[in-house]
């Protein structure tokens, strides 16, 4: 299995564009990070989780020319926002994109893109098929993914595990019940906004602390806000087998 991480950052706490904060000023590639989004690739399947508004330039920035569905792990814009550019794949693959997220991301998909589910459809929008996800297991393509309940404040997330890989984004709960769905993870990918407590994600503190409890052989921490701090200094902060994950990082599990 082929992991990328198409953008590792967030909406949340990132300064007005005039800033000229440690962060919007490094030089460091590895702190220019957009909004959250994975590719996974496996058994000849490649489908993203989240479509936020980067997706377009995500897409054109791995030179992706192959997409076989998008799962959505919840309905908050920065993470459904780019779901329109999936229409360049229609054209290129001739067919309708699967789409994949539990009742309340259909829903809400279908209101914020009504224009792709009216009766009299115009020329080039969009083409979706969609799939309801309940936590229980399915599979896209050759693919089998375990649904992860977690709690996002008040909202429920599905993270997802495949194989020995578990995905976790915008998160500040889970139940001992879904953790056992986690244990026994190779790799284990974790929200962690920043450093102060905050009232639906975790901050560095607490994913450290979970992270720590499942262990894991090996972690990386996603949808950072700029107020985390820099890569190189926050890396320094970390267990040995905890890292922050980049935009453009390359995972072969």
């Amino acid at each position: 299995m082929k992991v990328t991480f198409l953008g590792t950052g967030t909406s949340q706490g990132i300064p007005v564009i005039a800033c000229r904060c440690a962060v919007c000023m490094s030089l460091d590639y590895r702190d220019k990070r957009l909004r959250t989004s994975i590719l996974i690739e496996q058994h000849n399947t490649s489908f993203v989780i989240d479509t936020g508004p980067d997706f377009r330039q995500q897409m054109l920035r791995e030179r992706v020319t192959k997409l076989d569905a998008v799962l959505f792990t919840h309905s908050h814009k920065d993470h459904t926002a780019g779901l329109d550019d999936v229409r360049a794949f229609n054209h290129l693959q001739k067919k309708d994109m699967p789409v994949y997220g539990d009742k309340r991301v259909l829903e809400a998909l279908q209101k914020e893109f009504s224009y792709v589910f009216s009766e009299h459809k115009y020329p080039g929008i969009p083409s979706l098929e969609l799939h309801e996800v309940t936590n229980q297991p399915f599979a896209i393509g050759e693919v089998t993914l375990t649904p992860i309940e977690v709690m996002h404040y008040k909202l429920q997330v599905y993270g997802y595990r495949i194989e020995d890989f578990t995905y976790i984004t915008d998160a500040n709960y889970i139940s001992e019940e879904e953790k056992a769905k986690i244990k026994g993870s190779k790799v284990m990918v974790l929200n962690a906004l920043h450093k102060d407590p905050h009232i639906s994600h975790f901050n560095l503190e607490q994913a450290i602390a979970l992270l720590t409890e499942l262990q894991p052989e090996k972690a990386y921490l996603i949808h950072l806000s700029h107020l985390m701090g820099l890569h190189s200094q926050v890396a320094k902060e970390l267990p040995d087998f905890i890292e922050i994950a980049y935009d453009g990082l390359q995972l072969t599990l």
